[in-house]
């Protein structure tokens, strides 16, 4: 990999270094000749898509983001020997307390709905979607374009995962009737199409040293700004004051409190069809859930 990495950006590699935290790709701080640092993760060749669907994201992002909130550049994608190598700048994050992460979360919660307001109804078709599939963690994420937020939450998002439960011998109770609902349940949210980051929780994000906040490891389309802090929900969650900060610049539509535990169900599946039969015992209490209680 380092003759690879020394091609593409023209300096030589003096040190490089595993670093934990992942469980699809490997990670690596490299150390280059002019000071700088990159940030570098590798796979199979055959996890290149991932890759690109990943730069193509952080991209996107890059387009609507403040100042505020920093998305970690693409610098070099491709394959060194058998080796998928995506490239990104280098975020030196900070272990923030007290009062200055609170209020640091505060501003990343702003600039995440900054990010949101900028790019409402741009999407390029118009509607909810994406110009091409990409991936949730490790799992591929079909997207296409829909024209009804509810149709394609069903049909893109829920149908897939509830099929592939199946496929495993796990088919969840109720998946049929789930997805005849669920455009009803959203036919009255005429949510605004945005950029989202579509994998937004605490562990694609944190707090730098300068104070700006940074989301990374996108699963970006154009959908419900809510999903995005639906997920910030899951999985520990942000702090409070991330959520005060969104909703101080944009605050969320009448009923978004009821929509999270439906946007959450997709997030549970994916972890059930990657992880195991814990997540679907989840996602199983949240459909029964939301059949009884509707959304």
């Amino acid at each position: 990999m380092q003759a690879w990495v020394e091609q593409q950006l023209g300096c030589d590699v003096v040190a490089q270094a595993p670093l934990g935290g992942g469980c699809i790709h490997q990670a690596w701080r490299l150390n280059l000749a002019d000071g700088r640092s990159v940030f570098a993760k590798t796979n199979a060749a055959a996890a290149l898509p991932m890759f690109e669907a990943e730069r193509n994201g952080l991209k996107q992002l890059a387009k609507h983001a403040p100042a505020a909130l920093v998305i970690p550049e693409p610098l070099a994608l491709g394959v060194a020997n058998d080796r998928a190598v995506l490239l990104l700048s280098w975020l030196e994050l900070a272990d923030l307390s007290g009062v200055a992460a609170e209020s640091a979360w505060f501003q990343c919660g702003q600039a995440l709905a900054q990010l949101h307001r900028s790019s409402a109804g741009s999407s390029p078709a118009l509607g909810y979607g994406a110009l091409a599939d990409n991936f949730i963690g490790s799992a591929p994420q079909p997207n296409g374009w829909r024209s009804d937020w509810g149709v394609f939450f069903a049909e893109c998002r829920l149908a897939p995962q509830l099929a592939w439960a199946a496929s495993r011998g796990e088919a969840l109770q109720g998946a049929r009737q789930l997805l005849e609902l669920v455009p009803q349940w959203l036919s009255g949210h005429h949510c605004e199409p945005a950029l989202v980051h579509g994998d937004l929780w605490c562990g694609n994000a944190g707090l730098l040293t300068n104070g700006r906040g940074t989301i990374f490891d996108p699963a970006s389309f154009w959908g419900d700004r809510e999903v995005d802090l639906a997920m910030g929900q899951l999985f520990g969650g942000f702090p409070t004051a991330f959520f005060r900060g969104y909703e101080n610049v944009w605050p969320l539509e009448s009923g978004a409190k009821g929509r999270v535990a439906l946007y959450n169900v997709y997030h549970l599946l994916n972890h059930a069809n990657l992880f195991g039969s814990v997540w679907g015992s989840q996602a199983q209490a949240s459909i029964n859930q939301l059949l009884i209680q509707g959304c």
